[in-house]
């Protein structure tokens, strides 16, 4: 029934993740330990609605059961390895060490009415986006279900020391969501069972670069979940040349596939654009996208680009974002210019890496 990880230079065996089983798993578990059935939904209850993150905060359980637990699992993944606070304190970004020491990143971002946290699916990147520090990174491996429910539950504890919740979750980190799919799934599945932690799907939004076979599967789905999908271009191109997985997943095709997605499910999608100084930042590529997502129920995210040390390329001025996003709203397409969060952190989209003053 567990499942033992082996992972790092020295093969040595861990001991599972306890978020990653869930709570059919858990039963069965405890089931196999002589343990009454309730005992499970209480350990569920314990780790998710409580969010207690040790078997000794579990006072209720015979000494044996927590003992036992203990032996047999691990309730952390995550080692904190350094905590960075944005100067206008409404950002914070962790770097966690995982147990075979690679590194992700997790930021919480303050607004006045709510709480939103960005986690990551992958250690590293396989996607090579030429502006994210994270696709410069490289690909390292993909989080278990586990390591992804840890993050938002390290931060839900945080804040409810403080009084509040965690109120949003994007899966727009470290890593291509769609990349490592089941897991992602897994854990948004976890986090949103109505007797633990009982996030809403509509608080979740997952953010994918294209990959179209996995859009599809999750149009199939029929989720509530959130869509967004990064775009930066409206020509194969320029668009090959800043996410080499268009050359895959060619833009006309990718944009079919959001048309099915939002067909079928009835939920508006979300497009996100980075905008880089005299590179996809001029009103003619705003009117060309305009006529791209003509008809189509969607939102633009407009993001300055972020600096990173492995790209050169600039952050549109001022003038530029305001005259990319009037070309758009002319023609009826909802947008936003978001507001940029802890660049002096480096915790703003496409700055998220190995380190944390990376």
């Amino acid at each position: 029934m567990i499942k033992r990880l082996v992972t790092g230079d020295n093969h040595s065996e861990m001991k599972p993740l306890i978020y990653d089983l869930d709570l059919e798993q858990l039963s069965a578990q405890l089931q196999s330990w002589g343990q009454p059935s309730y005992r499970a939904v209480q350990l569920w209850q314990g780790l998710y609605q409580q969010l207690w993150s040790r078997p000794e905060d579990f006072s209720t359980f015979p000494k044996e059961l927590r003992q036992k637990l203990a032996d047999e699992f691990s309730f952390t993944n995550l080692r904190e390895a350094e905590r960075l606070h944005s100067k206008d304190g409404q950002t914070t970004k962790i770097l966690f060490e995982l147990p075979d020491r690679q590194p992700i990143e997790t930021v919480l971002m303050r607004y006045e009415e709510r709480n939103t946290l960005c986690i990551s699916t992958q250690a590293g990147c396989a996607m090579g986006c030429v502006f994210c520090a994270t696709g410069q990174m490289g690909f390292r491996r993909h989080l278990t279900s586990g390591e992804i429910v840890e993050q938002v539950l390290v931060f839900a504890r945080q804040l409810k020391d403080e009084g509040e919740r965690v109120s949003n979750v994007v899966l727009m980190g470290m890593g291509e969501p769609f990349h490592n799919y089941e897991a992602t799934l897994a854990a948004i599945d976890r986090l949103g069972d109505p007797d633990g932690f009982n996030m809403g799907a509509r608080r979740f939004t997952i953010s994918t670069v294209g990959l179209i076979p996995a859009i599809k599967r999750f149009t199939a789905e029929r989720r509530q979940i959130g869509l967004a999908i990064s775009l930066h271009a409206t020509q194969d191109e320029l668009r090959s040349s800043i996410l080499p997985v268009n050359q895959r997943y060619p833009i006309r095709e990718l944009i079919q596939a959001c048309r099915e997605y939002v067909e079928m499910t009835g939920r508006r999608i979300t497009f996100e654009w980075a905008l880089i100084q005299n590179v996809n930042d001029s009103p003619q590529e705003a009117q060309r996208l305009a006529e791209l997502l003509h008809g189509l129920n969607c939102h633009v995210n407009v993001i300055p680009l972020n600096p990173t040390r492995g790209y050169s390329g600039e952050r549109s001025t001022r003038e530029r974002v305001s005259a990319f996003r009037d070309v758009l709203e002319s023609h009826g397409i909802s947008c936003t210019v978001r507001v940029r969060r802890g660049i002096d952190i480096q915790a703003g989209c496409g700055q998220l890496a190995e380190h944390a003053d990376s």
